[in-house]
């Protein structure tokens, strides 16, 4: 229909837009303190700290948890392979899966970069009162949730 206006985007007060832009800045920032000292790009962060967390996990489940590609998975997997900060083990129930955990290798990187994430962390959310940051999760917490609606292969159900 001609005469219909398109509604108009404002970026800066768009919600998806906002989110995106925050959460570059924010790995980035930690990506710059770990890149420079460990050579480790955000995905393979990703991946160590999620192994770090639950080890025995396959690369499909780590990409389900992080919502990264699972060619990222994979390329940020083999690196750390290769690096011996991650080890895959084959699954005894099904040979095409491995089960990754962190290397003691691994590990020790991981447990130097997790304080550092966490104050980093803790200087972001710094500006929050201790009811803002439990307001902030709960609303991250519905968000998340709310995303499966956006999902175009899954059927929505109500939250």
């Amino acid at each position: 229909m001609p005469n219909e206006r398109v509604p108009l985007l404002v970026l800066d007060a768009f919600v998806p837009y906002r989110l995106s832009v925050l959460t570059n800045r924010v790995s980035d920032a930690i990506a710059a303190q770990y890149e420079d000292r460990f050579g480790l790009t955000i995905p393979e962060w990703r991946v160590m700290a999620t192994l770090g967390d639950t080890s025995g996990l396959s690369a499909r489940e780590v990409a389900a948890r992080t919502a990264m590609d699972k060619v990222q998975v994979s390329r940020a997997v083999a690196s750390l392979t290769a690096a011996r900060r991650v080890q895959r083990t084959p699954s005894k129930e099904d040979g095409r899966v491995a089960h990754l955990a962190l290397t003691r290798a691994g590990r020790a990187v991981y447990d130097e970069i997790v304080p550092l994430a966490l104050h980093l962390e803790e200087t972001l959310l710094s500006v929050l009162t201790a009811e803002e940051r439990r307001t902030l999760h709960r609303l991250m917490d519905k968000l998340s949730a709310q995303t499966r609606k956006l999902e175009p292969d899954r059927e929505t159900e109500p939250a």
